[in-house]
Parts: C-alpha cells; sequence; structure tokens
C-alpha cells in the first residue's frame, strides 16, 4: 500500500449507507435548483431554497463559514452557484439569471456525521449557445468516464487519464488548480482525485480500494483551463479566457466490482 493509500480512511458499510443518506439530501437540494432555474431566477433564491431544504432535514450546511485564507470572508452562503466563466466557489447574488447563461450549482451537507457533495451545471432558459450545450454534455460524459472506469486495484491516474482524453479530444481545457477529494466524517479528506495526468502528481497516485469514499468532481472550461480570482472577495474562480465552465460532481463509494454513486437520490 502507498504512503497515500495508508492515509485513506476505508468505511464501514453502516458509513456508506450513512453517506448515502447525506447524499440524497443534496440530490434533492439540486433537483429543486434544476427545477428552479430560469430566466429572472437568482442564485439567492437558489441558495435560500437549499438552505430550507437542510435546515428541516436536520442537517448542516458544508460550505457555510468555510474560510479561505485569500478570501477577504467566510463563505456566506450554502451553495455555490457559478454562472459562465465562474469555475467554483461562486457566490449566490440577487443577479437575476439571463437566458442563455449557464450555472453550477455545488452542494454539500453533513447529516448524523457524515457528508455528501455534488455539482451540477444547468442551462438557462432557451438562449443556450450549442458550443455551452455540448460543454455540459462532455463535462458530463467525462464524470460518466469516471464511474465506469473506477474499480478495485486500478490506479487513479488510470481513471484520470480517461476523463482528461474524453475533455481534451473535444477541444476543451480541464482546470488544474481544483480537483475532486476523499469525504467522509470530514468534507476534504485524503487522497487528492485529479481530473487530469502530470508527472509531478506520480507520488501522489493511489490505487483504488473497497470501502474508499471519493467526490469526483471534473471542471472543464470551453477554452484555456487556466483561473483566477473573479472578484477582491478572492471567492468565485474564474476562467482566465472568460470562457464558460462547467462542473459535475458525485460522492461514491468503491465496491467489490466498481463505484457505487451515493449522490443520484436513490
Amino acid at each position: 500500500m502507498s504512503a497515500t493509500n495508508s492515509r485513506i480512511v476505508i468505511k464501514s458499510p453502516r458509513e456508506i449507507e450513512l453517506m448515502r443518506a447525506a447524499g440524497r439530501l443534496v440530490a434533492q437540494v439540486l433537483d429543486e435548483a434544476q427545477a428552479l432555474v430560469c430566466p429572472g431566477r437568482t442564485t439567492a433564491e437558489l441558495n435560500e431554497t437549499a438552505a430550507r431544504i437542510i435546515r428541516e432535514a436536520g442537517a448542516t450546511p458544508l460550505f457555510l463559514g468555510v474560510r479561505n485564507p485569500q478570501a477577504r470572508f467566510p463563505f456566506p452562503a450554502v451553495i455555490c452557484s457559478s454562472v459562465n466563466e465562474e469555475v467554483v466557489h461562486g457566490i449566490p447574488s440577487d443577479r437575476p439569471l439571463q437566458d442563455g447563461d449557464i450555472v453550477s450549482i455545488d452542494c454539500g451537507v453533513r447529516l448524523k456525521g457524515y457528508c455528501g457533495d455534488a455539482a451540477r451545471t444547468f442551462s438557462v432558459g432557451e438562449r443556450v449557445t450549442p458550443e455551452a450545450r455540448r460543454l455540459l454534455d462532455v463535462t458530463r460524459e467525462a464524470l460518466a468516464v469516471a464511474l465506469r472506469e473506477a474499480r478495485p486495484n486500478v490506479r487513479w491516474s488510470r481513471v484520470a487519464r480517461a476523463m482528461q482524453r474524453c475533455v481534451e479530444e473535444q477541444g476543451f481545457g480541464v482546470v488544474r488548480e481544483f480537483v475532486g477529494h476523499g469525504i467522509g466524517r470530514e468534507m476534504h479528506e485524503e487522497p487528492k482525485v485529479p481530473n487530469y495526468v502530470e508527472r509531478a502528481q506520480r507520488h501522489s497516485d493511489f490505487e483504488l480500494l473497497p470501502g474508499m469514499t471519493l467526490a469526483i468532481e471534473p471542471m472543464v472550461s470551453a477554452g484555456r483551463p487556466e483561473v483566477e480570482f473573479g472578484d477582491d472577495s478572492h471567492w468565485p474562480m474564474v476562467t482566465r479566457d472568460r470562457s464558460q465552465a462547467a462542473h459535475f460532481e458525485h460522492t461514491v463509494a468503491v465496491t467489490v466490482d466498481g463505484v457505487e454513486v451515493l449522490t443520484d437520490g436513490s
């Protein structure tokens, strides 16, 4: 077992079922967001709805109050809502969504001590460009590739290479600055779960084993993959070339013959 694997917490069947319950709540929030997203709706309204659903379930939002050493203030919302060129960590606001926007909603909760985390990107209205629709399809497919390729005794780099190939063969960029992560009692656990392969990562590669629980989350840009802070709050991350970006994420558990999605609502 590698040093990276030795730091990974293997979950029991009971723990995985508790994570599934948290994941089911996350899926409920994202389903409601999908039903509400339309031109004229604000992401602040989506945040209020998410907060109500999480509160009524007796859960805790994972993102609210998170501190970033570079940011001017703790994260002020229960969801991240990232519009168009925003990749991640977009702050809900009173800006109405426009016909033709795309918006990524990321939600995480802790329920009975265990976490679930997932994200989806939605098109807004009827004027979304064919390129934006293709961006969503390719990012969604990159996540599907990971779910098909991941299984015990496979090294993560093999899965990441397949995800990267899926994206780059379509002319899109895989964001490097943000990656997936282990998840369980805490939102961020070992290991880091990248969506691409680089030589420098070889020391942190890991072998998939039954009982591992991971948040797999490809983040893809329509143009170049480089990102930067979108404003002086140092929360929203945007594509440097201001191309649109998409983000899909599931929390999964590695099983004896593959992975089981814990945030699909089942």
